[in-house]
């Protein structure tokens, strides 16, 4: 990410307009209401001519300031539009923007100040819509997103209502000229007198065009009726609006309260950590029924509670069973967000691990992210792309068999981007992902390039230009996890040739870095009871052999105490 994005993202959360977040960012919140006071009481105060004549300098350089920083921060506002919506990218966007609610009031509030060095503008039409920057403090109401959310949800039921309403008073208005027209031919010479005069009723007739009431029994039975409909114009639309307002409420306090639910099970993946290799461990996965029993919530609610969570997803385990019954096994598994993909951390060291499948895969999320962690490497994921995602229709794109239609996607190229970012030929960049192979012939299987059956480290298609260190890598990592863990390894012994359109080949032709691709079983990865061991070894391994920015050896600070009381792994999740 260049500094351009970096400085567009900050300026993303400062304009949140979320007064009850812990950010710092809520500074710039209060600060622009500041002014938006500021700029309104000096309005007021220009309205006493006393005050004016006498403060005119201080009111003057108050107006000034007020409308420098307003310049400045709804500029801000249309370039960094696109943060908020992709809808708003590029000329036309930033348009759109600008005729949006609050874009039209940034722009009113904001600009014509200018244009009155060019041309004449009334000096009230200015102060009015100085005024209108009121508006602006709606953004920062609750109260208001609550009622803007209840039309919203009952904008359907209103236009109903009205259209009946509309439709129901022309048909009463033009009976009502036909029976009316001989007794009062001078009031009621067309219908259009008729009509005035029965919308006219529904508003208390400020413009005095009832000055001709009906005066025969059916216009006056037609008046009684048009009295009704307008008692009922009120009623019906407050009922809707009350009734959309109760609902809206109810739904915030069930998100309220689903949030809450996703953060106890974040924290309970950390209360529920294991001891292994002398480290502690949050929790892989919680099962539906620890869940449960544990926190006391419903089944649908912890489906529910992961959807409102951002770093939370439900998995079926039984997906990786290869034979026998396959009775389903929920489980909510982890993971860390702080990229629009997935995850993104720059450790600046000569090691990348590329999570493409985090979606998809059962358990890689977890294997991936503490290889990273432990040895210390950089870490891209893709924890939301998958092109089986039932969810999300802009989602559904596979980052490991890139076709053209992936590869044209902005957030892929972000995600592409992120891995290979300041990567010489000395780095490597080492693609992890799950692989589910019949009968589970060997656990770890290197892939290079070469066709299925390949021996060798050295041949023309082979993805890592660095031949020697592959080699030592491999005859390492395999002989670590045969002696002290009796699991196998192989290369290009179990899978087909990686074929162009494969994560790893197409990574190799955009970088000067080495490229691998090691495959793990899901048997390992969800069922094996060495996989802390496996995931030790494995950032072990990679650590001394290739490692060269960083000191070598583990990073195991983090896990020197139980997950629930570090703060690392709170502030991870959003616990603190």
């Amino acid at each position: 990410m260049n500094r351009k994005q970096q400085f567009k993202q900050e300026l993303n959360r400062v304009f949140d307009d979320n007064l009850h977040t812990k950010q710092w960012h809520n500074i710039v919140d209060y600060t622009i209401i500041g002014f938006i006071v500021l700029s309104t009481v000096e309005v007021f105060l220009t309205t006493f001519d006393a005050v004016n004549e006498e403060y005119e300098t201080a009111l003057t350089v108050i107006d000034w300031i007020t409308q420098i920083f307003f310049t400045i921060e709804v500029t801000l506002r249309i370039w960094n539009a696109d943060m908020l919506d992709p809808k708003y990218k590029g000329f036309w966007g930033r348009v759109r923007y600008c005729f949006s609610f609050y874009g039209l009031i940034d722009l009113l509030s904001t600009y014509p100040f200018y244009l009155s060095f060019f041309m004449t503008i009334p000096y009230m039409a200015l102060k009015v819509l100085r005024v209108a920057r009121l508006f602006r403090v709606f953004r920062y109401l609750h109260s208001f997103k609550l009622l803007t959310n209840a039309f919203r949800s009952k904008k359907s039921e209103l236009l109903v209502s009205m259209q009946f309403l509309v439709i129901i008073t022309l048909i009463l208005s033009f009976i009502l000229f036909f029976v009316e027209h001989d007794a009062q031919p001078e009031a009621y010479d067309n219908g259009w007198y008729s009509v005035i005069w029965a919308f006219a009723q529904y508003v208390g007739d400020p413009g005095g065009f009832g000055e001709y009431p009906p005066i025969t029994a059916t216009g006056q039975v037609i008046a009684f009726i048009i009295g009704i409909l307008g008692i009922a114009m009120f009623a019906v639309p407050a009922g809707l609006i009350g009734s959309g307002f109760t609902e809206v409420m109810e739904e915030e306090q069930k998100e309220t309260e689903l949030r809450e639910n996703a953060k106890r099970i974040n924290e309970f993946m950390l209360i529920k950590s294991i001891k292994r290799e002398g480290l502690f461990w949050p929790a892989k996965n919680l099962s539906f029924g620890d869940l449960k029993l544990d926190l006391g919530i419903t089944e649908d609610d912890i489906v529910r509670s992961v959807f409102a969570s951002q770093n939370l997803r439900v998995k079926n385990q039984s997906a990786a069973i290869l034979e026998g019954p396959k009775n389903d096994m929920l489980v909510v598994n982890q993971f860390f967000v702080n990229k629009e993909y997935g995850s993104f951390i720059n450790r600046d060291s000569s090691v990348t691990i590329v999570n493409p499948l985090g979606r998809t895969d059962n358990g890689l999320s977890f294997f991936d992210w503490h290889i990273a962690q432990l040895g210390g490497f950089n870490y891209v994921a893709n924890e939301f792309y998958s092109r089986q995602n039932g969810k999300e229709k802009d989602k559904r794109f596979n980052f490991y068999a890139i076709s053209d239609i992936t590869e044209q996607n902005e957030v892929f190229q972000q995600f592409i981007d992120d891995i290979i970012r300041d990567r010489d030929e000395n780095d490597w960049i080492v693609v992890v992902a799950g692989e589910q192979v019949s009968k589970n012939i060997t656990d770890f299987h290197f892939e290079f390039g070469g066709e299925k059956g390949e021996t060798g480290f050295d041949f023309p298609e082979c993805i890592t230009h660095d031949r020697v260190m592959l080699k030592q890598l491999y005859d390492d990592f395999s002989k670590t996890m045969a002696e002290k863990l009796n699991l196998k390894t192989d290369a290009h012994q179990v899978q087909p040739k990686l074929n162009k359109d494969n994560i790893a080949r197409y990574i190799q032709t955009r970088t000067k870095a080495n490229v691998l691709l090691i495959t793990v079983s899901y048997k390992l990865m969800i069922f094996d009871k060495e996989l802390h061991s496996a995931i030790f070894n494995f950032a072990d391994v990679l650590n001394r052999n290739l490692e060269t920015k960083q000191p070598k050896g583990l990073h195991k600070e983090e896990y020197l105490e139980r997950p629930v009381e570090n703060d690392y792994w709170k502030k991870l999740y959003g616990l603190v």
